[in-house]
C-alpha cells in the first residue's frame, strides 16, 4: 500500500492564531499543482484523507480535491496538527490500515509532524524536509510493518 505524506501549501504568516492562518495564492496554486501530479501517479483513487483541523490544511485539501475525485473516506484530525506526536499518529495509521485495508492513503500536515512521520514510518532515515506543498510517498507493507521511502517531489 501507499502512504503519502503532504505539508500544507504556503500560508499567511500572521493571523489572530496559527490555526487559523489561510493560503496564500502561492499556495493555493501548488498545491492544486501537486495534486494534479498525485492525480498522474494514483491508478485509481485515494482511499483515505486525513487532515489535520488547522485552516491552511483544511484550505490545501480543498484546492486539491477537485483533482483527486472518489475519495472513499476524508477525515479531519487533531492529532496531525504541527505539534502532534509522530509516534502516536503513526500507531493510528498502522490499526486504521490494519482495519480498513486502503490501498493508499495521504496525510495533509505540517512541519515539523510530516518529516517525524516520514522518519517514524520509515526505520533508520533522519527526517525529511519539506517545502510547502511537498509530497512523500512511503511503500508500506503492514504484514512486514517494512516501509520505503519511494519519492518526494515538491512544486515547481
Amino acid at each position: 500500500m501507499r502512504i503519502y505524506i503532504m505539508r500544507h501549501g504556503e500560508a499567511e504568516n500572521f493571523a489572530a492564531s496559527d490555526a487559523e492562518r489561510p493560503l496564500t495564492e502561492r499556495g493555493s496554486r501548488q498545491s492544486k499543482q501537486m495534486a494534479e501530479m498525485l492525480a498522474q501517479q494514483l491508478n485509481q483513487p485515494l482511499d483515505t484523507v486525513l487532515v489535520s483541523t488547522y485552516l491552511r490544511a483544511q484550505q490545501t485539501w480543498q484546492c486539491m480535491e477537485t483533482e483527486l475525485p472518489g475519495v472513499a473516506n476524508v477525515q479531519v484530525s487533531d492529532e496531525i496538527t504541527p505539534y502532534g506526536d509522530a509516534a502516536t499518529v503513526v500507531d493510528y495509521l498502522k490499526a486504521m490500515i490494519g482495519v480498513e485495508k486502503p490501498q493508499s492513503v495521504l496525510l495533509v500536515s505540517h512541519l515539523p509532524l510530516v518529516g517525524y512521520l516520514t522518519s517514524e514510518l520509515v526505520v533508520g532515515i533522519q527526517p525529511p524536509m519539506f517545502s510547502t506543498s511537498a509530497i512523500a510517498a512511503i511503500d508500506y507493507d503492514p504484514d512486514m510493518d517494512n516501509a520505503e521511502l519511494v519519492w518526494q517531489n515538491v512544486p515547481q
